[in-house]
């Protein structure tokens, strides 16, 4: 429960905070628009941006008319999926606690913004404009997909959980060698 309060829950109200201040911010856009008025925050690199997103992860589906349906349909799964393995003490030790917590944070940030009366999209606004990315989306301009700190939050939590795995088969591996020359 402490990881839920003191990490999922206030990366919760930050997401939706900044969502609605970048709402506050931008004018009103037609939902499938692209991002127009970016803000300048570092030249030549971070923008602030609106973008409505009723797809996932690179604006895969976006503007498919079920997309909130499939999307939203994960997360109810995914956040079922998680209490289900923490009951069952899947994640035993701080590092996956850590990541879990990070993780329902941006399951539910941008479930809730699926869910909003009135929405029905994820507000990405984070734009960054990173070297050689124009070489693998020649599309781009250079610009990395906007996102939002929800998805910052998952991907921040996957990254974690990739590491603990990777680091627990080296150690599986490092005892089983230790067991076959002892």
């Amino acid at each position: 429960m402490k990881y839920f309060l003191g990490i999922s829950i206030p990366l919760f109200i930050l997401d939706q905070l900044t969502k609605w201040l970048i709402l506050q911010t931008f004018p009103k856009m037609p939902a499938m628009s692209n991002p127009n008025h970016p803000i300048e925050v570092i030249p030549g690199f971070f923008h602030l941006v609106r973008v409505h997103n009723t797809g996932m992860a690179f604006g895969l589906l976006n503007g498919n008319p079920y997309a909130n349906y499939i999307f939203g349909g994960i997360g109810l799964v995914a956040l079922t999926t998680i209490v289900i393995l923490w009951r069952n003490n899947a994640f035993p030790d701080r590092t996956t606690k850590v990541a879990v917590a990070l993780l329902l944070s941006g399951i539910f940030g941008n479930l809730t913004d699926r869910i909003l009366p009135g929405r029905g999209y994820v507000v990405d606004f984070l734009d960054f404009q990173l070297p050689g990315w124009q070489f693998i989306d020649k599309h781009s301009g250079g610009h990395f997909p906007s996102f939002n700190v929800a998805d910052s939050c998952i991907c921040i939590a996957a990254a974690i959980m990739i590491i603990t795995a990777i680091r627990g088969m080296i150690e599986e591996a490092r005892e089983a060698k230790q067991q076959q020359q002892g």
